[in-house]
C-alpha cells in the first residue's frame, strides 16, 4: 500500500513537472523587415509587435527582429519567409508583383479605398479570404501590417503642368501606380527607403513618392525636389506581416491567437501614429518650410491616370480569373462603402471643415 502511494505521488509530481515544463516552453520567431534599423513608424510597428506578444504570452512567445542592414535584402522578404529562412516578415504586398501580380492588390490601389474603407473590406468584405487565396500556394500567411493613410503624390524637381511632363520621367513609384505611369510614358522604378535620397540627389530619378508628411520631411527630399503633390495612387497603403505557415502551425493554439491579435492591434496603432505624425509635420511644412510648393495634378493628368488605371485593371481581369475576383470584390465594395463615406465623413467635412480653419 505504501509503495502504491509513493508511486502515485511520484506520478503526480512528474506529471506536474512535465506540465510546468510544457507551460514554460518558449518559442522565438525571427522577423525580417524591409526597413533600416530604428526606422520611424514602420520600425515602431515591428518593435510594438515584439513587445506585445511577449507581454500577452508571459514570455512564451518572442520575436527577434532583423532590419535590412542585417539580412541585406530589403525587397527579398517574401522569398526569405517563403523559404523558411525567416519565420516572419514586415514589408508591403505590392513589392512582390514580379513574383505574383495578384499580390499588389492588398497594399492599395490607385483611386481606391481610403484606410477605414479598406480595413472594412479586409475584415468584413472578403479581403482576408482573397489574400489567403493568393498566398496559400506559397506556404505563407499574410496579415495587414499597418496603414500609412492617404499618401502624397510625390516630390518632383519640376512642376507637372501637362501629360507631356510625364513623358520619360524617371520616378520611384511601386505597385500598380507605377504601371499606370508607365502607360502614360513615365519610367517607374522601385528603390528601397534607405537609397531614395541618394538616387534623387544623383539624378538617378527625377521624382519619387515615399509616404507623406509623417515620414517625408526627415528624408530631406524637399531640398532637391520642391514640388510636393497631393495623392491619387495610394489612398490607403497597408503594410504586411508575412508568416511562414509551417512555423505558424507549430505554435500552440493560444500563441497563434496571441500573434494574430497582436498583429491586428499594432497595425491599427500604426495608422493612428501615421495620422498623428502627418498632422504634426504638415503644420511644420506651413510654418518652417515655405519653399515647399504644394500642388495638385492638373485635371487632364488625373483623368488620364484614371483611364489608364481602368484599362489596366480590365486587361488583368480578362487574363486572370483570380485577379478578376479580387478586382471585382474591391470595386463592388468600394461602391457600397463610399456611399456611406460620402454621406458621413465627406458631408461632415464639407459642411463644417471651413469653420475649423
Amino acid at each position: 500500500m505504501f509503495k502504491k502511494l509513493i508511486g502515485a505521488s511520484l506520478a503526480l509530481v512528474l506529471g506536474a513537472s512535465a506540465s510546468t515544463a510544457f507551460a514554460a516552453k518558449t518559442y522565438t520567431l525571427r522577423l525580417a523587415e524591409t526597413w533600416p534599423p530604428n526606422f520611424p513608424i514602420f520600425g515602431d510597428t515591428t518593435k510594438n509587435l515584439a513587445k506585445l506578444v511577449k507581454e500577452m504570452s508571459d514570455g512564451r512567445l518572442r520575436i527577434k527582429i532583423d532590419s535590412k542592414n542585417k539580412h541585406k535584402a530589403p525587397l527579398g522578404i517574401f522569398d526569405m519567409v517563403r523559404a523558411g529562412q525567416y519565420d516572419m516578415g514586415h514589408s508591403a504586398s505590392y513589392y512582390w508583383k514580379g513574383k505574383d501580380p495578384n499580390t499588389l492588390y492588398f497594399t492599395t490601389m490607385p483611386f481606391g479605398m481610403a484606410a477605414p474603407e479598406q480595413y472594412a473590406w479586409f475584415y468584413y468584405g472578403g479581403g482576408m479570404d482573397l489574400m489567403k487565396k493568393v498566398y496559400d500556394k506559397y506556404g505563407v500567411l499574410s496579415f495587414p501590417g499597418g496603414n500609412t493613410g492617404n499618401q502624397m503624390g510625390g516630390w518632383f524637381r519640376k512642376e507637372i503642368k501637362s501629360l507631356d511632363d510625364l513623358k520619360g520621367l524617371k520616378m520611384r513609384i511601386p505597385g500598380f501606380a507605377g504601371e499606370v505611369l508607365a502607360k502614360l510614358g513615365a519610367k517607374p522604378t522601385n528603390i528601397p527607403a534607405g537609397e531614395l535620397y541618394t538616387a534623387l540627389e544623383r539624378n538617378t530619378i527625377d521624382a519619387l513618392e515615399w509616404v507623406g508628411p509623417s515620414l517625408d520631411l526627415r528624408m530631406g527630399f524637399h531640398k532637391i525636389a520642391p514640388y510636393y503633390y497631393t495623392g491619387w495612387h495610394e489612398p490607403a497603403t497597408e503594410l504586411q506581416f508575412l508568416v511562414n505557415k509551417k512555423k505558424f502551425d507549430k505554435l500552440p493554439k493560444d500563441l497563434q491567437s496571441i500573434l494574430v491579435t497582436a498583429m491586428k492591434a499594432v497595425s491599427y496603432d500604426m495608422y493612428a501614429q501615421s495620422y498623428h505624425e502627418s498632422a504634426v509635420n504638415w503644420e511644420k511644412i506651413k510654418t518652417e518650410y515655405p519653399n515647399i510648393k504644394i500642388r495638385t495634378f492638373p485635371k487632364e493628368v488625373l483623368n488620364a491616370m484614371y483611364k489608364a488605371n481602368e484599362d489596366l485593371l480590365a486587361q488583368r481581369a480578362a487574363k486572370d480569373p483570380l485577379a478578376k475576383e479580387i478586382i471585382d470584390s474591391q470595386k463592388v465594395y468600394l461602391r457600397k462603402v463610399r456611399a456611406w463615406t460620402n454621406i458621413s465623413d465627406k458631408a461632415y467635412l464639407n459642411s463644417v471643415g471651413d469653420k475649423m480653419e
